[in-house]
């Protein structure tokens, strides 16, 4: 080290001492410095409340509807089959198309019985050629009787000849309507408008006729507009129902063309409407259902007979509810919850009992206040007991308020 007069002097032991100990306490008194800072920095650190979205509950007057799952069937269906037999001249209708009541379908060949029909003219023919002879020859014996040049007895037996003649005319003429009426079922017609199916016979083939339902099945028609689709109700359900209309809160679908709505496979939510138009007169022993059936508009021809469809029904009469999103309920375990902010801005869960969703929001039937805060949008920032930094929500939460 050097001196005042800035020469070198020389370092004493108790001298690099000092500095030792100096420089210790500087770095102690930086390591003090440095945690003084680290504790506001960590309470700066801390998460700010989570941002939630919250909503008072929709209150409205709702009805339960419930749902069922039904099968489409036709309102009529028919068997085409021939009324005679003989070979199939042509098929005169495309597979698969709507047809017109009346629309001509088959040609049966028809020379067998139009040659029928002409034996049965010639027979008609000679029938009332016989019914004048038989005239003439009575009136001749009714003026030969009154000079006595013949008998009673034969005026009485021409006057039978005359009935006998008559008679056979009758069966003439029945044989001849008969014999052109089989060459009218020769034309094979569509009896209902609707879609045909296939055809199954073809051209060439030769087809057995007759009106006892032995004969050849051609095709089949079945009309599409309106449409049934049947469902099976269960026996609560029904004595429900019974309840109500008792109570006279709910009309019974046996006298009232309660409303129905349908939804089609792949569809959320009902794009058809109808009404109910029949119940059973007992239940299934077997499954404790009752076949129930509601007819349905289907202008566009796009279901067909044997589709699927959820059916919902007018289940109760008209009652206030409070409302949510179903996005908002949580489950806990066996039990459904949904969050609420309370007025300290802190969650608490809240066990509700659900109702039927309505115009895409569910009902709640307990749990709920029309005041509460529920949380509908952020409940997986939502912690039961924290705070959060609620917004409301800028619209209802949903549907029609």
């Amino acid at each position: 080290m050097g001196g005042p007069d800035g020469s070198e002097r020389p370092v004493k032991k108790h001298d690099f001492v000092q500095w030792r100990h100096g420089a210790m306490a500087g770095l102690l008194i930086a390591a003090f410095a440095l945690a003084g800072c680290d504790k506001p920095a960590s309470q700066a650190a801390a998460p700010p409340p989570a941002p939630v979205t919250v909503a008072q509950p929709v209150k409205r007057t709702v009805t339960d509807w419930d749902e069922y799952t039904g099968r489409f069937e036709a309102v009529e269906e028919v068997q085409v089959r021939p009324r005679v037999g003989g070979f199939v001249n042509s098929v005169e209708f495309q597979d698969g198309a709507i047809v017109r009541q009346g629309d001509l379908l088959y040609v049966i060949d028809p020379r067998p019985f139009e040659a029928v029909a002409t034996q049965a003219e010639g027979q008609l023919s000679d029938a009332r050629a016989r019914v004048e002879l038989a005239k003439r020859e009575l009136d001749r014996g009714l003026s030969l009787v009154q000079t006595s040049a013949v008998s009673e007895q034969v005026v009485d037996q021409r006057r039978q000849a005359l009935q006998a003649a008559h008679a056979a005319e009758k069966q003439a003429e029945g044989a001849l309507k008969a014999a052109k009426l089989n060459i009218e079922f020769t034309h094979v017609t569509a009896p209902l408008t609707g879609r045909v199916s296939r055809h199954l016979v073809s051209p060439g083939n030769l087809v057995q006729g007759s009106d006892s339902g032995t004969s050849t099945l051609l095709t089949s028609i079945v009309t599409l507009d309106p449409i049934y689709i049947y469902f099976d109700m269960d026996e609560a359900t029904f004595i429900k129902y019974s309840k109500l209309w008792f109570e006279g809160r709910r009309p019974s679908s046996r006298d009232t063309a309660n409303p129905v709505q349908v939804t089609l496979a792949g569809e959320t939510k009902p794009s058809r409407e109808g009404a109910v138009n029949f119940l059973d007169n007992r239940l299934d022993v077997s499954t404790g259902t009752l076949r129930s059936r509601a007819v349905v508009k289907n202008t566009d021809l796009s279901i067909l007979p044997g589709q699927f469809g959820r059916v919902r029904l007018i289940g109760s009469a008209p009652y206030e509810a409070l409302l949510i999103p179903d996005a908002a309920i949580a489950t806990d375990q066996s039990r459904k919850i949904v969050f609420v902010v309370k007025p300290d801005d802190t969650v608490e869960a809240r066990p509700v009992v659900l109702g039927p969703l309505d115009d895409g929001l569910r009902v709640i039937r307990e749990g709920l206040k029309a005041e509460d805060r529920v949380i509908v949008n952020g409940i997986q920032r939502a912690r039961v007991g924290a705070k959060v930094a609620p917004q409301t929500a800028q619209a209802p939460a949903g549907g029609k308020s």
